[in-house]
């Protein structure tokens, strides 16, 4: 477990979990589906499946998306010389270079169809053929396969032929976000820091305790790798000073666009967190605002079998912006005030929606 939480930082339930998944399977000859969005660590946890296995041979990545489709079938299987036009010499593939170790197939939802029966019939016979030649080299290797995208959809679509998918989601791992272990924040900073400076980069970056809170709030749609991104902006800006609260606020994080789910969760939270707001009015009498409840849908599923909930969340969206923007006679600032979103929030829904002013 030491080898894996070395490579693996966090002590969080989320990642804990995880990591004992990959201890568990990293033993066996399993093929491992690891599946999380960008930047979450997905290569890390095949490092560490590798590392904490008993296989002597090398641990062989290839980032399916990152080559070209005509330059694959060679890369992973290899060639013989003048297999091809430049194929000055014969050239064994990353499963030949994996023999008594594992391949890492990155990204493998991008992999063209066209390979993807190839890749089935060498995994189920463990034999490669290079291309140009009629020889079946035999090698012993594990699989590990990752992926972002959501694969069974794919099947759905023609885009995954659905017997590799069955072939290669044996044992699947689940990345969990960053925003879902946030409490790992100030460990995986410590660790990111110390990385670069092991590969020869001077930095000196101290983040208060006001500034590692901020940072253990943010959502975090980039995962580890927009975190690595934060702490490089850091040294650059902020080099052997101490960094505040402040300073990650104006300085180090981006404004993005909150992704549907976030906007669903800030809508909820803005409707249980409504009150019922005074109004003068002329003889200053005190008049209650009716605001609906979100336990008023408790009911919803003894009368109805489904709910569209992200459409029906967004036309109460839609309602309220407009009306927002009715009642400010379209001053942005005052109805962003009024609906208690930042002013660069309130925009680009109205962007989304195609609400003008």
């Amino acid at each position: 477990m030491q080898a894996i939480d070395n490579i693996i930082l966090g002590n969080s339930l989320a990642i804990t979990e995880m990591k004992k998944l990959v201890e568990m399977v990293s033993r066996a000859n399993t093929t491992v589906l690891i599946q999380g969005e960008t930047g979450s660590g997905k290569e890390l946890v095949a490092e560490a499946l590798h590392v904490a296995s008993e296989r002597k041979g090398g641990n062989i990545s290839v980032n399916c998306a990152a080559i070209p489709s005509e330059l694959l079938e060679s890369e992973l299987f290899g060639h013989e010389k003048g297999a091809f036009t430049g194929a000055d010499r014969a050239r064994p593939g990353r499963f030949e270079q994996a023999d008594n170790g594992t391949i890492f197939l990155d990204e493998i939802g991008d992999m063209p169809l066209c390979l993807q029966s190839k890749l089935l019939r060498v995994l189920e016979g463990r034999k490669v053929q290079r291309v140009g030649s009629s020889k079946e080299i035999e090698v012993d290797f594990r699989l590990v396969c990752a992926t972002h995208q959501d694969l069974e959809k794919k099947v759905e679509n023609g885009e995954f032929r659905a017997d590799l998918y069955y072939r290669i989601n044996v044992f699947p791992i689940e990345v969990p976000t960053l925003a879902m272990r946030s409490v790992d924040v100030p460990i995986l900073i410590k660790g990111i820091i110390e990385k670069i400076k092991f590969s020869g980069q001077a930095i000196n970056v101290n983040f208060s305790e006001e500034a590692l809170k901020v940072l253990s709030n943010y959502s975090w749609p980039g995962n580890v790798r927009e975190l690595r991104n934060v702490i490089e902006r850091a040294s650059v800006l902020f080099n052997e000073r101490l960094i505040s609260g402040d300073n990650v606020k104006d300085n180090l994080l981006r404004l993005k666009v909150p992704d549907p789910d976030e906007e669903q969760d800030e809508l909820w939270a803005a409707s249980t967190n409504l009150k019922e707001e005074k109004e003068e009015t002329a003889d200053d009498e005190e008049s209650n605002l009716p605001i609906p409840k979100p336990e008023h849908y408790k009911d919803w599923f003894l009368y109805f079998d489904k709910m569209d909930l992200r459409k029906h969340l967004s036309e109460i969206e839609i309602v309220m912006i407009e009306a927002a923007l009715e009642k400010t006679d379209g001053m942005v600032s005052q109805a962003s005030d009024a609906l208690k979103l930042r002013r660069t929030t309130l925009i680009e829904k109205m962007k989304k929606y195609g609400i003008s002013r």
